[in-house]
């Protein structure tokens, strides 16, 4: 495994980031795909066999209890010192006013219950999990500034965003004199490469560690187009994310098979190379739900794409409408 620092600060991590999203037990919150804690425990213990620190959750992933499962499974199988723990806030943990997004009241509110429900006292890295429209940036930030230097978090960080928001998050940050985004959780992946146009440069400009989520656009990029998976029978997010450019999108999955096949490799490696080589991605958060899926992402490190099978990669591509932001 190849470790990296984060953007820059000193914290090191791997050079992949498991995403537990897909840890979770099905019948809570919106993700009737995920994996009860019996059967996602033994991904988790893999990763960490497989030198991956990193290890990316959310608050609203399975009504909480995504952190549950990660956090029982690193206390078990690893030391908390050596574990890099990301989790995220803004989505609606309770129906009742004030039980969602970025205000010093439910930051403040809900980094306590994350810390609850993963069992240690700090999370390694607090990252908003979409811009809050309702609630002034200056309020995010400065509460956000208040859990750091209360020793909740070591680090804060942001995800899919427009670029103007971050450069004005990071601007105030810096005015004020609080705590700065170090990260960019943003959708980047061979489907989707909006965010190469502004918020990759202004990442590479600050000094962010991007980490993008969806590297394989939720397997998309893994398999036939006609190829059907319970995840994209039942993924709504997802079909909100691609179902509007299939016609050209099936072209780029065909060029992956091509590559894939001329390289003998399966197509998992060669979609995540692309990302892994993609400047200036820190760090792609994979999904793992089948056991050659962590293996897949480990191999995709000593993938290294030819000028000319990029090329034949991105190719294909049309410009897509913005999607992931909310």
């Amino acid at each position: 495994m190849d470790y990296v620092k984060l953007g820059r600060t000193g914290l090191e991590v791997s050079r992949l980031c498991l995403g537990c999203m897909s840890y979770g037990e099905p019948q809570r919150g919106t993700h009737p795909w995920t994996l009860p804690e019996e059967q996602s425990r033994p991904f988790i213990k893999k990763a960490l066999d497989l030198g991956i620190n990193f290890f990316d959750t959310a608050n609203v992933y399975s009504d909480g209890t995504s952190e549950e499962i990660l956090g029982r499974a690193l206390k078990d199988f690893a030391s908390r010192e050596d574990v890099v723990i990301a989790t995220k806030v803004h989505g609606r943990m309770r129906k009742a006013p004030n039980g969602q997004g970025l205000s010093r009241k439910a930051i403040m509110a809900e980094i306590d219950a994350s810390l609850r429900r993963l069992g240690t006292d700090y999370v390694d890295l607090y990252q908003i999990h979409r811009w809050d429209y309702g609630t002034p940036i200056e309020e995010t930030l400065e509460a956000l500034h208040d859990v750091v230097k209360a020793g909740k978090a070591r680090y804060i960080g942001a995800s899919s965003m427009y670029a103007w928001q971050f450069a004005k998050a990071l601007y105030l940050a810096d005015r004020h004199g609080w705590t700065r985004f170090v990260s960019m959780q943003n959708h980047l992946n061979l489907l989707y490469r909006e965010e190469e146009r502004e918020m990759l440069p202004l990442c590479a400009a600050e000094g962010i560690a991007v980490i993008p989520w969806s590297p394989l656009a939720r397997g998309r990029l893994t398999r036939d187009w006609d190829e059907r998976s319970t995840r994209m029978d039942t993924d709504e997010f997802g079909r909100k994310l691609y179902e509007k450019t299939a016609e050209y999108d099936r072209k780029v999955v065909e060029r992956v098979a091509e590559i894939a096949a001329a390289r003998n490799v399966p197509r998992a490696q060669v979609a995540l190379a692309w990302v892994l080589q993609k400047s200036p991605v820190t760090a792609p958060i994979i999904g793992a739900t089948k056991t050659g899926h962590l293996d897949d992402a480990v191999a995709a490190l000593s993938l290294t794409l030819t000028p000319d099978e990029i090329q034949r990669l991105e190719e294909p591509y049309v410009p897509h409408a913005v999607e992931g932001f909310s």
